[in-house]
């Protein structure tokens, strides 16, 4: 993977847990290792300035920043080096918000090994590689600015890889505009497009930028949510359905949106590929669009 010495950032403000790390990566036989040290944000920030390092090792509880912060400010110094995290035995839930908010892996601090080290460095940098390549390739929907079919799949199947160990469960939703052709019959296919251009805008008000979103095709959308209380379905489908409303209220418009929606969650003791899961969440959308739940119009 690489021909040259490793030069990795850690920012860490613990001496005991320093050396430790330093001795884990001196017994390191895959990687060889070029150590750079920090013992807070401003200072990691200082040294990112001016240099580009191969990796970054982030402790989550520094003095100067934690958390989901820390990580944003490290990105937006260094957003093309992969990150690893460490966190505390009793804070897990922490490491996987950090993997939600970017980070490629993380380790617990009193449970690392050289072997897990080396694990957790070797899988950020092949994630990382592949998030690289997803940019450089047409992943991207021309229309919306969402991932395409390819860049939703392959982000989805990352993550679930990702959060199988963990055994962490994640929501998979598929939504189908309704009524879109009689927009192109009445208004133009120009009209069309802008209908779901503005499904693509809706989605990215009611979800977060870490949430995968993407345009499987034509009228059909998905996402790949994490299991949080914001993300329930009643949540899911109240957020929706508040910013459509909020959207068809608006005067003058020339056409309304609506949606129909399909749920499903991941079950670790049965798991289940992204596409299955999305063939699930496709039935149950159909269903709904056959009872035309979510597909009335909305109230102006």
């Amino acid at each position: 993977m690489f021909d040259r010495r490793i030069r990795l950032l850690l920012v860490e403000d613990s001496p005991g847990d320093v050396r430790l790390f330093t001795e884990m990566i001196r017994e390191a036989r895959a990687f060889q290792f070029e150590l750079e040290h920090r013992d807070t944000i401003d200072k990691a920030l200082g040294f990112l300035a001016g240099t580009c390092p191969d990796m970054i090792v982030l402790d989550l509880g520094l003095p100067d920043g934690g958390g989901v912060d820390a990580i944003h400010r490290v990105q937006r110094a260094a957003p093309n080096v992969p990150l690893v995290v460490l966190t505390g035995l009793d804070d897990e839930a922490a490491a996987i918000e950090a993997l939600h908010a970017g980070a490629q892996d993380y380790l617990i601090k009193g449970q690392m090994s050289t072997s897990l080290l080396v694990r957790a460095l070797r899988y950020a940098f092949e994630r990382h590689g592949m998030q690289m390549a997803l940019r450089k390739e047409s992943t991207l929907d021309e229309l919306t600015g969402l991932a395409n079919r390819r860049g939703f799949l392959m982000r989805a199947e990352q993550h679930a890889m990702l959060v199988k160990r963990t055994g962490e469960r994640f929501v998979v939703v598929f939504i189908d505009m309704d009524r879109l052709k009689p927009i192109n019959d009445t208004l133009g296919h120009q009209a069309g497009d802008a209908a779901i251009g503005e499904i693509a805008d809706v989605l990215r008000v009611c979800f977060r930028e870490s949430d995968i979103i993407g345009r499987l095709g034509g009228d059909e959308f998905a996402l790949l949510l994490p299991t949080t209380e914001g993300n329930s379905e009643h949540l899911i489908r109240e957020r929706l359905h508040q910013e459509l409303r909020r959207r068809n209220m608006q005067p003058e418009r020339r056409f309304h949106l609506c949606v129909s929606v399909g749920i499903v969650t991941s079950d670790p003791h049965q798991p289940l590929s992204v596409e299955e899961m999305l063939a699930q969440a496709d039935a149950l959308m159909y269903e709904e669009k056959q009872k035309g739940r979510l597909a009335r119009p909305l109230a102006r």
